[in-house]
């Protein structure tokens, strides 16, 4: 199965009205990237183990760790998770950017260093949420 079938085959196992919400996240950020790479990571350690919730990811980077080594990673991610669903965020350098520069205009949301967390679409301001992934993604480039 490839990454676009996994994608449709997760949003359409999740209930209403998530599914519906995740569906409509997932097509923004398609407008907002259009052609960036797409990821499906089903939340399944080496061992087959959940370790965490399914996500969908956009765009590519190279995450850079302390032993210099490196790994390619998406730049967006989205998950339902059992309160909402988060956004996030990687490769800002500084982890209170978000916060700062997008919380008090998101919405009912929480903002961490990476994820923008909210339990539904009609929390939040979509054309900020916007802006804050166009923003990540250039700061990643």
């Amino acid at each position: 199965m490839n990454t676009q079938e996994q994608i449709k085959q997760y949003i359409a196992s999740l209930p209403e009205p998530k599914r519906s919400e995740m569906q409509a996240l997932h097509e923004r950020i398609l407008q907002i990237l259009p052609n960036s790479k797409l990821w499906f990571l089903d939340g399944k350690d080496a061992q087959g183990k959940i370790v965490t919730n399914p996500n969908i990811g956009y765009g590519s980077y190279a995450i850079k760790y302390a032993d210099g080594t490196s790994k390619d990673f998406y730049q967006i991610g989205i998950s339902a998770n059992t309160t909402g669903i988060s956004v996030y965020i990687m490769g800002i350098k500084d982890k209170a950017y978000l916060a700062k520069t997008y919380k008090e205009k998101l919405g009912k949301a929480s903002v961490t260093g990476y994820c923008i967390k909210f339990k539904t679409l009609n929390d939040i301001n979509l054309d900020v949420l916007a802006a804050a992934i166009k923003d990540g993604v250039g700061q990643t480039i």
